[in-house]
């Protein structure tokens, strides 16, 4: 019980330290250029894109067959997919924001925020059961990773 206790901690901490630096530069950085913005976009995609390609699929390859994996992957698509056709359905309804791709974009983004918040815990959890190493470095990552995201 002791060791889901810490991972909880640890988990929380990191998540909790990334989002509160995001929210700190979000105030600092009132106005962004759009080469700032860039390049905060760029560097979350790409952080993120490195943690699945060298932790996360790695990782369940290793614990799982390979169609389990590419199954995940492919409902995970589709689930962006599917909210992306419903946004976009909703807004072009509503004569307020017709045309509005950035109101769409806010809100895609915003429900796969908040639809992979789920799924970076129990990487995190997942990660700690696999090692420690493993835990610590998908903690990390997740911190630095949600940095930007609050931007």
């Amino acid at each position: 019980m002791n060791e889901i206790i810490k991972t909880t901690l640890i988990g929380l901490f990191f998540g909790t330290f990334g989002t509160t630096i995001g929210g700190i530069i979000g105030i600092k950085f009132k106005n962004p250029s759009k080469k700032f913005l860039s390049f905060i976009l760029a560097f979350a995609s790409g952080l993120m894109i490195a943690i699945v390609c060298f932790d996360l699929l790695p990782e369940a390859f290793s614990l799982s067959t390979v169609p389990t994996v590419i199954l995940g992957a492919i409902l995970g698509i589709l689930t962006m997919i599917i909210c992306d056709i419903i946004i976009d359905k909703k807004i072009s309804k509503s004569k307020t924001y017709v045309n509005n791709s950035l109101l769409k974009t806010g809100i895609i983004v915003s429900l796969g925020l908040a639809l992979h918040n789920l799924p970076e815990g129990l990487a995190i959890g997942s990660g700690f059961g696999a090692s420690i190493t493993l835990g610590l470095s998908l903690a990390i990552a997740i911190c630095l990773h949600d940095v930007p995201e609050r931007n």
